[in-house]
């Protein structure tokens, strides 16, 4: 059977490894932590990340990245946004061109605000890339719960071919052409994501979340515009769907995040309380950036930015969202 490589054995990277599992694709699973690898081969279980899962024998764990690569017809990345430039240099010297990348981390590179399938065409310019996006949550994708993806490349045939293998009966994996937006909606959704969790840490209500989320959307939108993406690509699954869940979920990191801070918690307290990537967080950081260098109005984000590196007070930050300068919704993108 095909052989298929997923690098990243974390609660995404597993899911994403039992649907093609599922699928009785070969998946070679790989991770940096020698007793991680041995409890997947030996006891078929990931508990740390996917508790109660059982994992298929279809599934092989290893710590080489060579192992993993070889003879694979698909190298899924499935590690943090900030370490995929590292993973593409370590990997070029045992990957032939044929081989297709498959990203499913969302953020933007720190350095140099560019975005994931950027990093990877610096690094890697001669493989087929496609970015994997959506509303999803790993623990969800594992116990088979109905899902849905979008596959995006500037290879159109590319994105189908993925489409083709990991779509299954429990999730539907649609295609878009708009690479920019479907990369920029997973990525900067975090940002809204955190600020949910703000919202709810302080103890406002569903009317401040809903105006969060809606804002939120605008200015992802505005942003995107401005770097290349359509307007159109917000409105869909990597786009508002991705918000939606993010924002609302018990699952999500960047939420918790959120939380915890709104509570009074203190960003290194947070971030050992969660003890997984907080993408948003790093997100918050690059988009205030970006945005000022193409004079792009953010006003969520400058206030979460505000919050995380200027240790402003949460309630004196939403007082002055509410206190800006009145608008009309119906202008474009206003």
């Amino acid at each position: 059977m095909e052989k298929v490589c997923v690098l990243g054995a974390g609660s995404w990277g597993s899911a994403l490894a039992l649907v093609l599992a599922s699928k009785e694709y070969d998946v070679s699973l790989w991770t940096l932590s020698e007793s991680q690898c041995k409890e997947i081969n030996e006891k078929s279980t990931n508990e740390n990340y996917l508790k109660n899962i059982v994992f298929p024998k279809n599934i092989v764990c290893t710590t080489s990245l060579e192992e993993a690569i070889k003879d694979s017809s698909v190298v899924v990345l499935a590690i943090p946004s900030q370490a995929i430039r590292n993973i593409c240099k370590n990997i070029r010297p045992f990957l032939s061109e044929n081989q297709i990348l498959v990203n499913v981390a969302k953020g933007l590179e720190k350095e140099t605000g560019l975005r994931l399938s950027e990093v990877c065409y610096e690094e890697l310019p001669n493989n087929p890339f496609v970015v994997l996006s959506g509303p999803s949550h790993a623990e969800e994708v594992a116990k088979y719960i109905p899902t849905t993806l979008v596959a995006s490349s500037k290879d159109f045939e590319v994105s189908k071919k993925i489409q083709d293998m990991f779509m299954t009966s429990k999730l539907r994996v649609y295609t878009n052409k708009d690479i920019v937006g479907v990369e920029l909606g997973g990525a900067l959704k975090n940002i809204i994501a955190f600020g949910a969790g703000v919202c709810d840490g302080i103890g406002l209500g569903d009317n401040s979340k809903a105006a969060l989320i809606t804002r939120g959307i605008r200015e992802i939108s505005r942003l995107g515009i401005a770097m290349g993406a359509n307007e159109n690509t917000f409105s869909g699954l990597s786009g508002i769907g991705d918000l939606i869940v993010t924002c609302t979920s018990v699952h999500s990191r960047n939420r918790k995040a959120g939380l915890l801070i709104g509570q009074g918690k203190m960003l290194d307290e947070t971030l050992e309380e969660v003890k997984m990537v907080v993408e948003g967080i790093v997100a918050t950081e690059v988009a205030y950036k970006v945005s000022k260098k193409l004079n792009v109005d953010m006003p969520i984000t400058t206030a979460i930015y505000r919050v995380l590196y200027e240790n402003l007070d949460v309630k004196e930050v939403i007082d002055e969202l509410m206190k800006r300068e009145k608008t009309d919704e119906t202008e474009i993108l206003s």
